[in-house]
């Protein structure tokens, strides 16, 4: 059975609950994503837990930004889990993603451009000096001639971003929403799954619109995470 190119935000508190979201999925999701509230939750055992029930790869989204030193030591302490995906900042600067990229040379070394929670407002009140598809572009510039494999950017970035950088770097997204969900929430630069995967993306983050159906069972969340990757396959 072929899995879709999706990679399935697990986002909650319990660990069980986290356990039996990837078993459901398994069958149609190509990758896992564990982010920073899982892993200071869950530590490297959750990590190990979700990686004994599955055959899907691991996403660990920790979006490290700090100084070189520091980013190439947290990269250290978690490339015993060997997760297949691992975010860094981009905005941190090619030194310390260069440092998490020779920290961690079995892993795909992520570089997250712009957050799609971010308006073009706010892009500007952080301080950037371009708007966002400039600036997510430069970022993914910075990240990938440091080494990183994989770049995270907006589904309205990634066009721009794969001329940039070219065919090698994986493109991952998420701001996708099925079409009945465009702008139902706190994603500002939303596109749909099957339109993001056209414009270039190797790649969709999907969270919610899969997860949330597990308040009907087991078997809705399956057949949902079905429905959603066949448009994609």
């Amino acid at each position: 059975m072929s899995k879709a190119p999706i990679v399935l935000a697990v986002d909650t508190p319990d660990l069980s609950t986290a356990i039996e979201w990837v078993k459901a999925t398994q069958d149609h999701i190509s990758v896992f994503k564990l982010g920073l509230e899982f892993f200071l939750t869950f530590g490297a055992d959750g990590i190990k837990a979700v990686k004994d029930v599955t055959d899907s790869d691991i996403f660990l989204d920790l979006k490290l930004h700090d100084i070189p030193h520091t980013v190439s030591g947290a990269a250290k302490a978690v490339a015993h889990l060997a997760p297949k995906f691992l975010t860094v900042h981009a905005s941190g600067g090619q030194a310390m993603v260069k440092a998490a990229v020779d920290a961690m040379p079995n892993t795909l070394i992520t570089g997250v451009t712009i957050l799609t929670s971010l308006s073009e407002q706010d892009v500007q009140e952080v301080g950037f000096a371009s708007n966002a598809l400039n600036s997510a572009v430069s970022l993914a510039k910075v990240a990938t001639s440091a080494g990183a494999a994989a770049i995270v950017c907006s589904p309205l970035e990634i066009a721009a971003v794969r001329s940039a950088v070219g065919n090698s770097a994986v493109i991952i997204t998420p701001g996708v929403r099925p079409a009945e969900m465009v702008g139902s929430d706190d994603q500002q630069r939303t596109m749909t799954p099957e339109d993001a995967i056209a414009a270039g993306a190797n790649f969709v983050v999907i969270g919610r619109p899969i997860t949330q159906s597990w308040a009907k069972g087991a078997q809705a969340m399956k057949e949902r995470a079905q429905e959603i990757g066949s448009l994609l396959i």
